[in-house]
């Protein structure tokens, strides 16, 4: 398994959660990380715990046209991530609102399909894109529609490109729960009794941090023979 060292990746949603810690995990390997995400006070503060060689932009994410624009001006790189998404907001169908639920996809899906559309040409060989689902596709519960619909449809964008842009390889990270502000929508309390009763659940006796996700998107970014797949890290959940 090749090295990641001397290496230029890029990290859409790169300045907490799920793409800071990869962007650690990357840059412990020795490679040089990008990082972007809508907020510049998180990108400073993320680049705080990066090397000196990361760099950061704070880009709205949702716009085509800014993602378009941040592709043209930094040049060749080797591996691609793209973790971006906001905070859930859980809704059985019948109060889902669908102008609301439309605008869900906009960074989860559609800032998903502009970042490769711009960013893959940039690759260099032997190259590869990761994206981010998730288990609601694969064990929803009630008021998980619009999530299982988002995860569903990166899965199925992730084996389209697997196709369409070979040979760079193209593949995704499906977590289960996962310790980020991805839950900041419950209140304190709430939460953390999501969290223990989900972690009683699983056959880990815990839920997950950033740190095991990163592993899997590091993975992938070394491994040179892995397409098209969706990856499960979820300790568990979508066997009990």
């Amino acid at each position: 398994m090749k090295t990641l060292s001397n290496q230029r990746i890029v990290i859409l949603g790169g300045s907490s959660g799920l793409g800071l810690a990869t962007a650690r995990a990357a840059a412990a390997e020795g490679a040089e990380v990008i990082i972007a995400s809508s907020s510049q006070a998180r990108i400073n503060n993320a680049l705080k715990s990066l090397p000196q060689n990361a760099s950061g932009h704070a880009i709205d994410l949702r716009y085509e046209a800014n993602i378009q624009d941040f592709f043209s001006k930094i040049g060749a790189f080797d591996h691609l991530v793209y973790t971006a998404a906001e905070n859930l907001n859980l809704k059985q169908i019948a109060d889902t609102d669908l102008a609301e639920a439309r605008n869900f996809f906009t960074l989860r899906f559609w800032g998903a399909l502009a970042t490769v559309k711009y960013g893959a040409p940039l690759i260099r060989e032997g190259g590869s894109i990761s994206l981010t689902s998730g288990i609601a596709s694969q064990r929803p519960g009630a008021g998980w529609g619009m999530a299982a619909a988002i995860c569903g449809a990166m899965e199925g964008f992730t084996r389209a490109m697997a196709v369409e842009l070979a040979p760079i390889r193209v593949n995704a990270v499906m977590p289960g729960v996962i310790e980020t502000d991805l839950w900041n929508g419950m209140s304190d309390k709430d939460r953390q009794q999501f969290y223990h009763s989900t972690a009683s659940s699983l056959l880990v006796k815990r839920i997950g941090q950033p740190e095991d996700i990163a592993e899997a998107f590091v993975f992938l970014m070394k491994q040179t023979f892995a397409t098209g797949q969706t990856f499960i890290i979820d300790g568990g959940t979508v066997l009990v």
